[in-house]
């Protein structure tokens, strides 16, 4: 866990060293042979948490080259030790909980307790469209995941789960051995509404955000504050202590790539830690398109900027 001196917060109240986790994202868009070292370079630079993106195809990338997350975070757990793993994020546009729950009590076991399951209600685009199925409106897509995420908790927790629902149906759905991870791995759930906010509340052990799509920087960090206050009147609403969630935002749905420089990513840390987020998650450099950038920044980050941060 990193330390930051994070700016202060809106209003007042000046700085304060927060603890902050640090982790990225490798898109599964090469592959294993090339991609293996960036999972083992990341778990011996100390990166807290390591992500891969769970789509048939994403974007303009669905035309390259493009690996299942389950199988490439499977092989991730072989060549590392420590770091933390993790789908940014599973959706229900092409998983069912029954089967995925199988496919998350073996990862969770060949990782040993390693797991951290990123859940979202999917979007619209390839993942929506690729088994040839209707496009949801948003309301219907809130629905369908709210329902997903009550029944893998559910098959999750308990072993022979029965269920029939508007989206769902299971019949004595097993999850035996379990996880390692008890009582199942964390849910890390995104939300950006408030009917996703409730069931971060009622479900999820983290949070994530990606703040809205704007391009303007300063808009999209006002955006973000306003998330997290109304993260906050969710947790209040429901009676959840804040400190047992985990608050997790991805910098680079900003309109700035967080290595733009390792400046830049130090500073867009601290404001992260002054709105009381816990984890931030970058990407690995690609050459072009998303998330391009110069490796070398993140080299800077990872064996300088990350000590020093541990040493403040």
């Amino acid at each position: 866990m990193v330390k930051v001196r994070a700016v202060g917060r809106p209003g007042g109240g000046g700085s304060r060293l927060a603890a902050m986790r640090i982790g990225i994202v490798i898109l599964p868009d090469q592959r294993w042979s090339d991609s293996r070292r960036r999972w083992r370079q990341a778990d011996e630079w100390g990166f807290d948490h390591a992500w891969t993106y769970d789509h048939l195809g994403w974007r303009d990338l669905v035309d390259g080259p493009w690996f299942d997350s389950v199988t490439t975070l499977t092989a991730a757990a072989t060549v590392t030790s420590r770091i933390r793993l993790g789908t940014l994020v599973a959706s229900p546009n092409f998983r069912h909980p029954a089967a995925f729950a199988r496919q998350v009590t073996a990862l969770d076991d060949v990782s040993d307790g390693r797991l951290l399951l990123g859940l979202g209600a999917g979007g619209i685009g390839f993942d929506s469209a690729v088994l040839g199925g209707e496009t949801l409106p948003p309301r219907q897509r809130v629905d369908r995941f709210a329902e997903f995420t009550e029944l893998l908790d559910l098959i999750l927790r308990e072993d022979g789960t029965t269920w029939r629902g508007e989206w769902f149906s299971a019949v004595d759905a097993r999850s035996n051995p379990g996880c390692v991870q008890t009582p199942r791995v964390p849910f890390v759930v995104a939300a950006n509404g408030p009917r996703s906010m409730r069931l971060v509340a009622r479900f999820g052990q983290g949070w994530v955000t990606t703040g809205p799509a704007v391009e303007d920087l300063e808009s999209w960090w006002a955006e973000v504050a306003e998330a997290a206050a109304r993260m906050d009147a969710t947790l209040a609403t429901a009676g959840r202590d804040p400190g047992t969630l985990d608050r997790y935002l991805s910098l680079d749905s900003a309109p700035v790539f967080s290595l733009s420089s390792a400046e830049f990513f130090a500073d867009q840390v601290g404001r992260a830690a002054a709105l009381g987020f816990t984890d931030v998650v970058t990407h690995w450099p690609r050459d072009s398109s998303w998330y391009a950038g110069d490796e070398a920044v993140l080299v800077d980050v990872a064996t300088r900027l990350l000590p020093e941060l541990r040493r403040a």
